[in-house]
Formats: C-alpha cells, sequence, structure tokens
C-alpha cells in the first residue's frame, strides 16, 4: 500500500492550504457573515471544489506530454527490485507522517534567511528549542514515570545491577555520553578522593563504574559513522544486550528519537523477554527495571507494528518527550536528542546525589559538587536559564558561523581542540555527515585531508585518545558472535546482505583508523594551513589552562597562529565574557580582534558535578552551529535535509518523500504553470524508483561524486526531464548539480523573467 498521498490528494491539499489564508485576509471581511450560515459553509465549499476541479481535469490531459507517458517512461527506466520491494513491503518505514518528520513553522524558510544573515538564521533555530521549554513546562505525567525511573537509578547502585542504556544513531552517541561524559568522569574523581572512595566503594562496590554502559546500535564504530542495515534489525538490539550480559532485574533504558527504530525495539522486547522467560511474569515488577523513552505522539506510532508492541505494553513503562517538528525537518539530533540528553542526564545526576547522601558528609557531598540538595523538578527547571544564556551569546556565534562556513567556502578546512567537551563536538562533527551528506572522517590512511572537519584532544597517540575519549578501551562488534545470527535469522536478502557487509566494518580494529591526538604524525599531515579554522572548545574550569603557557590549550593556539590560520574560542563557562577575555588578552601572541573570535557562554556548574548544564549548552550551540553553516553552504532547502544520506531504511523513506514533495512543490507553481504547462504530480513509488537509481549510479562513482546527494540529483533529473519533454540521464543531472546546485536550479525554475 502507498502511504505518500496520490496525485489528486496532493493537488487537493495545495488549493485547500490557501484556503484559511484567504478567510484570515483583511480583503475577504465580505465572507465572514456567511461562515456563520449553513448556507454559506455551502458557498465555500463551491469555490474551493469549482477550481479544484477544473485544476484536477486539466492535470489529466497535460499540455506538454503525451496523456499515456508517465514520468518512468519519458525516462526511459523501470523500478529496480529493491524499489518495488521498498514501495510495496516496507510500508512500516515510510515514515513522513511522522511529527519529527513535519517542517517547523520556525524555520520554514531557513534557507533564505540564513543566505540573509547568519545571526537571524541562529536565532530562527533556537526558537524551536523553546519547544523543549513548553514541553518541560508541561512535564506533570512524565514526572512520576520519570521519579520511579530515579529510584530505579538508585536500586541498581545500591543493588549492584548493571545499568543499559542503548540507542541508535543520536540517542546512541547520547548513551555513549551518559557513560563516558558523565558517568566515568565523576567516579574517577571520587576514586581520587581516597577517604570518600572508602566510605563508598564497600557500599556501591568496587567496580561501579563499569556497572553503567551507555551502547549503540553497531558499538563504538557507530559513533563516527552509521553501519548500513542494522539499525533496521530487531535482531541486533536483542545480540548487544545478550552480548552484554544483561540479566532480568538489571536496569534497561532504551532510547529512539522517533519512536520507531527496530533495533532500539528489539533491545527492550529482549529484555522483556528475560522476565517473561522464567514464569509468574508480573508487569508491575519489570516495568520498574525496563524504560522506552521517546519523541513522537503515541497516536503516530500505534500504526506501527512494532512500535504498538512497546507501548501496549504494560511490562514497560513509558516516557514520552515530544517536543514537536524538528528545526531542519527530520533532523533529530537536534530537539528531540536534546530533550533526551536533559532529561536522563539529569535523573542519573539526581539519583546519584541521592544515592550518595545516604553515606557522606554534606561537606564531603559539597567537595564533589552537590553543593545542595535539589529535587528532579528544581534540575529540570534549568533548561530555560540554558536557552536564554545561548540567546545573549548570539552576536558572538554568529561571528564564529560566518567564520567557519568562509573556511568551506574557500576550500579550507577545520580542526576543533577539545577536552572536557570532546565528546559533545565529536558527536556534532561526526553527525553533519549522514545529515549534510559530508564526506566522513578522515581515516589514518588518507594521504591528505578530504573531511571538511577533524577533531583533536590532549593525547600523544591513537589508542590514548580513545582512552580519553571513551574512558575505557574501544568495543566494536565480534564477528565470530555476530556472523552466524545474521545468516540464519535475517529473512530479508536485502537487509542481510547490507548487514553481513556492515559487520566487516565494525569490529574492534576499527579503532585504528582514527587518531584524534596530538601526535607527530597528526601535526605533521593534518597540520593547519593558511585560511583554515582551528576551534578551542573548553568546560568550566578548562578557563584556567589558557593561563597556562605550557598546557596543550595553548600548544593548539600557537600552532594555528603560526601558520596564519583562523582561529577562534569556544568557552561554556561559570565565568563571564569579560573575564575569559581578560585571560585571551594575556595570550600575547592571540590577537582576538584581528585574528579570531571568541564565544562565552555563561551557564553555571553549581550542583551539576556531570557538568550536563554545560555539555547541553555546547550541544545546543553546535548543533544550531552547524546546521547554519551548511544551509549557508547549500545543504538545506527551506528547512528540509535535501543532502541527507539514505543509509537506512527510514531515511530511504524520508528521502523519497523529500523528493516527491519538492517536485510536485515546483510543479504547482504558477511561474512553472505558465512556462512549461501542466504535468501529473509525481507518486510516491515514481520518488522512489528514480531515488533508488541515484543511489545506485552514485555507488559506481563513488570516488568522483564524494558529497553528491542522492535527493538533489533526483529532484533535479525529474524537473529537467519533465521541463526539456526529454529524459535526461543521471550523468546530466549530476553536472548540473556540480555546476549549479540544487537552491540555484530550484530558484531559477521559478524566478519571473
Amino acid at each position: 500500500m502507498n502511504t505518500a498521498m496520490d496525485s489528486s490528494q496532493f493537488k487537493f491539499k495545495v488549493i485547500l492550504s490557501f484556503f484559511p489564508k484567504i478567510l484570515k485576509s483583511k480583503r475577504t471581511n465580505i465572507f465572514s457573515p456567511l461562515i456563520r450560515h449553513i448556507p454559506g459553509v455551502f458557498f465555500l465549499l463551491l469555490l474551493t471544489f469549482t477550481p479544484y476541479a477544473f485544476f484536477r481535469s486539466a492535470t489529466r490531459m497535460p499540455q506538454n506530454l503525451p496523456p499515456q507517458r508517465n514520468l518512468l517512461q519519458l525516462l526511459g527506466i523501470s523500478p529496480s527490485p529493491e524499489s518495488i520491494d521498498y514501495v510495496q513491503n516496507k510500508t512500516q518505514f515510510q515514515l513522513h507522517n511522522l511529527l519529527t518528520e513535519q517542517r517547523h513553522p520556525k524555520t520554514w524558510n531557513l534557507s533564505e534567511v540564513v543566505r540573509q544573515g547568519f545571526l537571524p538564521g541562529l536565532k530562527a533555530l533556537l526558537a524551536v528549542d523553546e519547544d523543549i521549554t513548553k514541553k518541560l513546562e508541561n512535564f506533570s505525567y512524565e514526572m512520576k514515570t520519570c521519579e520511579e525511573l530515579t529510584k530505579a537509578f538508585e536500586e541498581s547502585f545500591l543493588g549492584h545491577k548493571k545499568i543499559y542504556i542503548y540507542g541508535c544513531g543520536a540517542t546512541g552517541r547520547l548513551a555513549k555520553q551518559m557513560e563516558s561524559s558523565f558517568w566515568r568522569p565523576f567516579w574517577k574523581k571520587i576514586k581520587s578522593e581516597r577517604k570518600i572512595w572508602t566510605k563508598l566503594k564497600t557500599q556501591l562496590g568496587e567496580s561501579i563504574e563499569d556497572r553503567l554502559m551507555g551502547e549503540m546500535t553497531g558499538a563504538d564504530k557507530a559513533l563516527i559513522s552509521s553501519l548500513e542495515g542494522l539499525e533496521d534489525l530487531q535482531l541486533i538490539g536483542r545480540l548487544q544486550l545478550e552480548e552484554k550480559k544483561i540479566k532480568k532485574g538489571d536496569l534497561v533504558i532504551c532510547v529512539t528519537e522517533g519512536g520507531e527504530t527496530s533495533s532500539v525495539i528489539g533491545t527492550i522486547l529482549a529484555a522483556l523477554d528475560l522476565w517473561k522467560k522464567e514464569g509468574n511474569f508480573d508487569p508491575l515488577e519489570s516495568r520498574k527495571s525496563l524504560y522506552f523513552i521517546y519523541n513522537n505522539p503515541d497516536s503516530t506510532l500505534l500504526p506501527l507494528e512494532r512500535s504498538r508492541r512497546v507501548i501496549e505494553e504494560p511490562g514497560i513503562s513509558k516516557i514520552n518527550l515530544t517536543t514537536g517538528p524538528q528545526a531542519i525537518s527530520g533532523s533529530t539530533r537536534m530537539q528531540a536528542t536534546t530533550i533526551e540528553t536533559f532529561v536522563i542526564g539529569t535523573i542519573l545526576e539526581t539519583a546519584l546525589e541521592r544515592t550518595l547522601r545516604k553515606f557522606l558528609t554534606k561537606k564531603e557531598m559539597s567537595h564533589l559538587g552537590f553543593e545542595s540538595s535539589l529535587s528532579l523538578e528544581e534540575r529540570l527547571g534549568n533548561f530555560p536559564n540554558i536557552l536564554n544564556q545561548l540567546k545573549k551569546s548570539l552576536p558572538s556565534i554568529s561571528l564564529f558561523t560566518e567564520m567557519e562556513a568562509k573556511t568551506y567556502e574557500e576550500g579550507h578546512f577545520t580542526t576543533y581542540f577539545a577536552n572536557r567537551g570532546l565528546i559533545t563536538v565529536f558527536i556534532d562533527s561526526t553527525e553533519r555527515s549522514p545529515t549534510f551528506r559530508l564526506l566522513p572522517l578522515d581515516t589514518v590512511k588518507e594521504k591528505q585531508r578530504r573531511c571538511w572537519v577533524q577533531l583533536w584532544t590532549s593525547a600523544t597517540n591513537l589508542q590514548e585518545a580513545w582512552e580519553k575519549f571513551l574512558g575505557r578501551t574501544f568495543r566494536g562488534l565480534s564477528s565470530a558472535f555476530y556472523e552466524r545470527a545474521f545468516e540464519e535469522e535475517i529473512e530479508d536478502p536485502f537487509l542481510k546482505k547490507a548487514a553481513l557487509e556492515s559487520l566487516k566494518n565494525a569490529g574492534d580494529d576499527q579503532q585504528f583508523l582514527y587518531d584524534f591526538s596530538l601526535s607527530e604524525s597528526n601535526l605533521s599531515w593534518r597540520g593547519p594551513k593558511a585560511g583554515d579554522l582551528g576551534v578551542c572548545v573548553l568546560i568550566s574550569p578548562e578557563e584556567k589552562e589558557l593561563e597556562d603557557e605550557h598546557s596543550h590549550f595553548r600548544d593548539f593556539l600557537r600552532l594555528f597562529i603560526k601558520e596564519k590560520a583562523r582561529i577562534a574560542g569556544l568557552a561554556i563557562s561559570d565565568k563571564s565574557y569579560g573575564e575569559i577575555e581578560e585571560i585571551i588578552k594575556k595570550i600575547l601572541e592571540f590577537n582576538l580582534r584581528k585574528e579570531g573570535c571568541l564565544v562565552v557562554v555563561n551557564v553555571s556548574s553549581k550542583n551539576d558535578p556531570f557538568h550536563l548544564n554545560q555539555q547541553i549548552a555546547l550541544k545546543m550551540l553546535l548543533n544550531a552551529h552547524s546546521t547554519a553553516v551548511m544551509t549557508y553552504l547549500g545543504r538545506v532547502i527551506g528547512n528540509t535535509m535535501t543532502n541527507v544520506s539514505p543509509s537506512n531504511l527510514k531515511l530511504v523513506g524520508r528521502a523519497t518523500y523529500l523528493v516527491q514533495s519538492h517536485v510536485n512543490d515546483i510543479l504547482v507553481k504558477p511561474q512553472w504553470i505558465k512556462r512549461y504547462g501542466l504535468f501529473p504530480l509525481i507518486s510516491y513509488g515514481e520518488a522512489n524508483a528514480v531515488l533508488f537509481e541515484s543511489i545506485a549510479f552514485l555507488k559506481q562513482k563513488k570516488d568522483m561524486t564524494q558529497q553528491t546527494a542522492e535527493v538533489a540529483l533526483s529532484i533535479i533529473r525529474i524537473l529537467e526531464s519533465i521541463r526539456l519533454q526529454e529524459g535526461i540521464s543521471n550523468e546530466r543531472a549530476l553536472e548540473i548539480v556540480k555546476n549549479q546546485g540544487l537552491r540555484n536550479y530550484l530558484l531559477e525554475l521559478i524566478e519571473e523573467k
């Protein structure tokens, strides 16, 4: 069944979309009395349906093509077996009706706003984060379950049980952050306090830092790049749970932005099975240990069988964090993951404080960063202040955004340097690749830089950098554990092929491909050149290291200044802009006004030993910043993700809908109709067939096409073929993509001549 609207439905929706605007217009006040009366209603319906009937009749007989020729006939192509299978059998992954996939009104014309100025573009992006504030202000229903999760954390700490936080993509990186940014650094600090640790280890166990595990679909390699085929398998979630030896009674928290991710659903259902298979199953007991956190309304998820199994399961606790559409449609790395990170991190920190107060004095708690006891509600109430502080810093953020955008526009590269903020910076950097179709992070095998961005940290070699990053050794997927299950249990031939191929690139050996250290080899062949940008990221109390002439932060700044490269400083700090600026002025080799920019966001770390609020501020800053950069460079049209990489079934669906909606949007514009006549609006199946042709074409020419997006290629090929009344090849469409770009091409089609 085709879940997208058909041609007639689309036309009807287009015409009706103008109807509310007519009624609101001051020029149509003469119709107001009619609306209050039934005859008037019929009159208005007549006004609506008459032009619609005429329009529909006209589109049945397009003026520019023989009626019997549809789009695929024009292009001279037939749907591939994979396309036919997707349209007919993968309807559960055609998710463009989900709320997170819709376009947000506050950023509707973002691509044009950013071209007019970075400051208004950034304001529009951060305005969408206000939806998080509204959600947290109306949190009474979810608060009860959040308190239950807080208690579950406490009982797990005291009962020496495992805590397993699992996600996929952006939420998988969230899970890693819970472990490696918040949990492990906190216990590393406690273990350095001998008196405090002596008190705690007998109560909480010697290995408490190892009992909280953040895991994602595909393990640690997926931090860097997605592994095709794995996200779409419930099987992988079950296998990873099994490999980590999670047992009945362990705390399992599964997080999915959309609420429909197969691997995450597979994980929570496998954890539920641990309870069910032992007999005497009591859902009131299992729900105390099993949590499913997501960001779409239940009403939109219930038609999906896999989501319905979880939502209607009484043995699983649910926390719905729906905020609405994302700033970029479908880009759940933004608001959806922000609220999830903030809420889960806040619950974890609150539970830890309540547990430690059972054993430590008030003075000892203050020494660890818990100066006073705060309720969960009070901690969640910090979010509006974080957002307000970001908004205050927008003028300096916009300068930074302009600097990075110009760096890429001129053909140069960016290097970020971070320690405390390492994972947050890393996540934003790697998520740019699938979101905006950039080349992934360079491996050590590359002869020269290809990826626009790279990340360094205070480490002298590759393995030391991974240890600093993760707080532990690298964890990959073992072929010996997963391969046989993939071979025997994956029935879908396309998914099996993709999963087995991804498994080859997910093992422990993958860590040796990436080096984030300040090693000599990195400095020699990936070091800065004139015109590049170096970004120094600090989270309190790292500002003090700027005053140390021998610190790695100072070394990094000197390196870029020496090469006459651009430099920027990002400080998420307890200190004010003025205080940080005074420190910067003492660095003799750094003239702030001449050579770079400084961004300071004043967010307190009081009562926040995880520095969660500062990390959230950094995340939101980088998300808005990188989105504005890529929008300026033409990788967003309106507020749609037209450069998305269709690397899994959900993203294929998103890409298909983007092709269909952008093409049909042009076909109904008066400028197009006047110039080229009427043409039937394309169907979801037609868009999908062309998309799969584009995917196959770009895979064959991977070395030549590099960062070319299948969506842009498909849109241009379709529209140009209709315009010329002859099917053009992918090669010809690719030339237009390279020479003109999608944004300029679409503007030229409808501009007045």
